[in-house]
């Protein structure tokens, strides 16, 4: 606690002699009745010291009202210079392949991409969807809640199949094209080939990078065949076909090359977390932190306190015990 007048403090030391002094005063006690006399002498003695000691505490809170007691309130102004940020995941037929145990590359993808969306604060994130077409699922917003929803809404099918990676690089570029923040970033997360779409991926990269915009690529799947669901037999079962694992590499580091970002493999779950973390590490948001310091007069509860020692002494000086010059 502070004062804003703390000198005033000083007189809370005349307290005590001021006290002994009144306590001193040699006079007669007389009681409006006869009770306080078939008490002890103790008794009858707190009896006659108490209003002076009530009056000695009702001074010396006002006096620390008087001295402006004042309480610390901190505030804190964040300046930061976000970043904004577009997921682009693959939800072609592919990506419900399983080798990413016990779970299938979709389910993975979406899981370590709501944990980086998770781990940033002051950033713009988006969400795109793409197969053989792509689509924006969450324009750029703060609203992170919105965007893990929109994450976990993610499904095979809900797309024409294919793979149309410069039409998914285009999309989150037109996305991210009129943000206002110097810094622009798509993730981009595929486990095919571009098979599919007008737009060329080397030529939506190069719109990218003069945009500004850096790529983070990260090609899913484990290296040689992986085991993909391909319906259910007359009993019900899922039957399974194992497929080669075709991620092309030299395109995808093209694309990251010419923009800034980087190339990932993601070849299991621990290994796209890793990835996750890496971009988040690769761009941190600058934040300025301003904390001021604002001062509350806590004043009444002293003035309270002094008024109601006031008031106890009164009426124990108007009926238990009457001071008599």
């Amino acid at each position: 606690m502070l004062f804003a007048r703390p000198l005033l403090l000083v007189l809370l030391a005349l307290l005590p002699l001021w006290w002994l002094r009144r306590r001193g005063r040699r006079s007669v006690v007389a009681f409006s009745d006869v009770t306080p006399l078939a008490r002890p002498v103790g008794a009858r003695r707190w009896v006659g010291q108490a209003p002076p000691a009530l009056r000695t505490l009702a001074v010396g809170a006002w006096i620390v009202a008087a001295a402006g007691p004042q309480l610390s309130v901190s505030t804190t102004e964040i300046r930061s210079e976000g970043i904004s940020i577009v997921l682009v995941v693959d939800v072609s037929s592919s990506m419900l392949a399983e080798d990413f145990a016990p779970s299938n590359r979709l389910d993975v993808a979406k899981q370590q991409a709501i944990a980086f969306v998770r781990g940033r604060k002051y950033d713009r994130i988006g969400l795109v969807a793409f197969a053989a077409e792509a689509l924006t699922r969450v324009p750029l917003t703060t609203d992170y809640a919105v965007i893990e929803q929109a994450a976990l809404d993610l499904g095979v099918g809900q797309l024409e199949d294919g793979t149309a990676i410069g039409t998914a690089i285009a999309t989150g570029a037109n996305r991210l094209r009129a943000a206002p923040e110097k810094s622009k970033v798509m993730v981009l997360l595929t486990d095919g080939e571009s098979n599919r779409g007008r737009v060329d991926p080397r030529t939506a990269a190069d719109v990218a990078a003069e945009l500004g915009i850096r790529v983070y690529a990260i090609g899913v799947g484990t290296e040689g065949e992986a085991r993909l669901p391909i319906g259910r037999g007359a009993d019900g079962q899922v039957r399974y076909q194992m497929m080669p694992v075709r991620i092309d590499e030299p395109l995808l580091t093209e694309v990251a090359t010419k923009t800034g970002g980087r190339y990932f493999r993601a070849t299991d779950a621990e290994a796209l977390a890793r990835i996750f973390q890496q971009i988040d590490q690769l761009e941190k948001t600058e934040v300025e932190v301003t904390r001021f310091a604002e001062y509350e007069e806590t004043y009444r509860p002293f003035v309270i306190a002094g008024l109601a020692a006031l008031l106890v002494e009164l009426l124990l000086a108007s009926t238990i015990a009457v001071r008599v010059p």
